[in-house]
């Protein structure tokens, strides 16, 4: 009888490449941080063997799990680089709808967890569907059956949510 860990290992495998991808793109701005590319993806597949209580019911369901893992993982590593506070003289941050834009620097991540938790005390499903798309790179489609809603509702809460962060962000 298979395993939590082997359902785990099973996706994890089937999906290494993609996640590895999407993390390249969140950390290719930033070559010279010690948690690069590899390290983000390995970093957030022990922090879910380690953690998983449930079964992954499919791949999608995977990528959504497993982009909470690695947002956990950047707010992490960012705090521990001693990462500043939002405000402060702080640059402007930017809200990209894809991680395929740029990497994000530990102060960008901090501020975008920071307000992701904000918004999802206020509206859990949008945090959530920022979670997907961002963090885990699904499609809206994907998203859709990761959270268990219509594809207008993914775009319309996509919409509201980037226009909120965008006025969090500034």
């Amino acid at each position: 009888m298979p395993s939590e860990n082997d359902a785990l290992h099973t996706l994890f495998s089937a999906t290494y490449e993609e996640l590895r991808r999407l993390a390249s793109s969140v950390r290719r701005d930033h070559p010279n941080e010690t948690l690069n590319p590899t390290a983000l993806v390995n970093e957030a597949y022990m922090k879910l063997a380690a953690s998983l209580r449930i079964e992954p019911e499919s791949k999608t369901h995977f990528k959504r799990i497993a982009a909470r893992a690695m947002r956990q993982v950047l707010v992490e590593a960012a705090r521990r680089r001693g990462a500043k506070k939002r405000g402060g003289g702080q640059e402007l941050v930017t809200f990209a709808d894809d991680l395929g834009s740029g990497g994000q620097s530990p102060d960008e991540i901090l501020a975008l967890d920071s307000a992701l938790e904000e918004l999802a005390q206020m509206h859990p499903r949008q945090s959530r569907v920022v979670e997907c798309r961002f963090f885990g790179g699904l499609e809206v489609a994907e998203t859709a059956v990761a959270l268990g809603i219509s594809e207008s509702t993914v775009e319309r809460d996509w919409r509201a949510a980037r226009a909120w962060l965008a006025t969090r962000l500034v």
